[in-house]
């Protein structure tokens, strides 16, 4: 892995965006003097010396209507404001926070079902695969986006939002597109690490473990699971890459992150109706969307190259 520049150049990359995107409070706080979530606009700033309105008068071809403060390229406004006069820099610093926290999370909680799942199933086979195959299948049958969205749009309108024994979301908490999102991937997961338990389960040293008389927790947690950990550990960074695209389309499509929270996607949502007059409210998420998912891709390249050395050799012949 450490051979591999472009690998360590993605992780670094990725490590940066993570970084300056959990500092958003330090840079709206100290630097912006912002509240980036609370509505200004009646606010003002000073440019050149001059104070000015956030939201300018007279805006577009008419000369009607207000157009946000644009670009000032200095500490305040940094990107200019949107159509609430809210600095669009904090915002996209802290939307970056709920989108990694959902994008991560939900690609961790569902590579860890699907690895028990794929665990029970692949080493217990008949009715259990059956029913765990099925039910995979089942979920793979719906489109993702529009399952998520049933999903989505039933447990936000529950009044008490989800409640489990003692667990108890909110029905605008960061856990509800979480735990959505993790489901809906389940099956992407579990289908490559089923085949792999079923391929290790038919290994000597399994069948060593079983002469032994080893127990079924022993053999799947102690012999396989060590063996086919690798594949979902390659797939994550490309899980983290497809979940954190997911959140972003539902939360431009309002069903994923609520108000007062913010997103990447609701940044982007917030910016489609300023792409000509001041297409940076969109295209800063945008952009820090893509750097993301970029990164994450070509780092699960290189986490597969160095964790299966072989996976190249048989690309190459």
């Amino acid at each position: 892995m450490l051979r591999n520049r472009i690998a360590l150049s993605a992780l670094i990359l990725f490590v940066v965006i993570v970084a300056v995107s959990f500092a958003a409070p330090l840079y709206a706080h100290h630097i912006a003097h912002t509240d980036p979530f609370a509505s200004n606009i009646t606010g003002t700033t000073v440019v050149g010396g001059k104070r000015v309105d956030v939201l300018q008068q007279g805006g577009g071809t008419l000369g009607i209507g207000v157009v946000p403060i644009g670009p000032t390229w200095h500490s305040n406004f940094f990107l200019g404001a949107d159509n609430q006069g809210r600095d669009v820099a904090a915002r996209v610093l802290y939307g970056g926070r709920a989108s990694l926290e959902i994008g991560i999370g939900s690609a961790v909680l569902c590579c860890f079902i699907a690895l028990i799942l794929a665990l029970v199933a692949g080493f217990f086979g008949r009715f259990s695969d059956t029913i765990l195959s099925r039910l995979m299948d089942l979920i793979w049958a719906f489109p993702v986006y529009l399952l998520a969205i049933s999903l989505a749009t039933v447990l936000l309108t529950l009044p008490n939002g989800l409640q489990w024994g003692f667990i108890h979301v909110q029905p605008a908490s960061l856990w509800v597109p979480t735990i959505i999102i993790a489901l809906v991937y389940v099956p992407y997961v579990y289908r490559p690490v089923r085949g792999q338990v079923l391929s290790v389960r038919e290994k000597e040293y399994v069948e060593a473990a079983v002469a032994q008389g080893a127990s079924s927790l022993r053999l799947m947690f102690g012999e396989i699971l060590p063996n086919v950990v690798t594949t979902v550990i390659v797939m994550l960074p490309l899980m983290i890459a497809t979940t954190v695209l997911t959140e972003a389309a539902l939360s431009f499509l309002s069903i994923g992150v609520q108000p007062p929270k913010a997103s990447w996607g609701t940044i982007i949502d917030d910016g489609q109706a300023l792409l000509y007059s001041r297409p940076w409210v969109a295209i800063a998420p945008g952009l820090m969307i893509l750097l993301t998912v970029l990164s994450l891709n070509v780092l699960g390249d290189g986490v597969r190259d160095a964790l299966d050395p072989r996976a190249k050799l048989r690309l190459k012949g």
